[in-house]
C-alpha cells in the first residue's frame, strides 16, 4: 500500500519570488511556486484543459495563470475557471528549506480516494 511521504524540495532561494519551478514527485509533475508574501505553493503542474505547463505561468495573487490558454487556478483550492481543477499539496518552508506533502490518496468529495482530483 502506498503511503504519504514528506519530502524536501531544496532551498527556498532556489525559486525566485513570483516564479515556479517544476519537481517531479514519484512520476508526478508538481509545479512549486514561491509568492510574493514569502510563502510557497504546490499543484499539479498540467492544466487539465490543453495540458499546460502551470509552473510556467503568470501568478497573480493567490492564482496562477495558464501560459497556454490563460486561464487561472487558485492556488489553495485547485479550483480552475470552468469547473476543472488540478490537486493541490500541503507545502511549507522550514530551516530555509521547501518542504512537500505528497500523499496517493485525494478527497473527492469527502471521501479518501487513490489518483487525483480531476477525473
Amino acid at each position: 500500500m502506498d503511503r504519504a511521504y514528506i519530502i524536501n524540495l531544496g532551498p527556498l532561494e532556489d525559486i525566485a519570488i513570483g516564479q515556479g519551478r517544476c519537481f517531479i514527485v514519484k512520476d508526478t509533475e508538481v509545479a512549486v511556486f514561491r509568492l510574493r508574501d514569502g510563502s510557497v505553493a504546490a499543484i499539479e503542474n498540467q492544466c487539465p484543459h490543453r495540458k499546460g505547463p502551470l509552473a510556467e505561468g503568470i501568478i497573480d495573487q493567490q492564482f496562477v495563470v495558464c501560459p497556454l490558454h490563460g486561464h487561472k487556478f487558485d492556488l489553495e483550492t485547485g479550483q480552475g475557471e470552468g469547473g476543472e481543477c488540478v490537486r493541490v499539496f500541503n507545502t511549507w518552508i522550514e530551516h530555509g528549506n521547501i518542504y512537500m506533502q505528497f500523499s496517493p490518496y485525494v478527497f473527492i468529495d469527502g471521501k479518501i480516494t487513490a489518483g487525483t482530483n480531476n477525473n
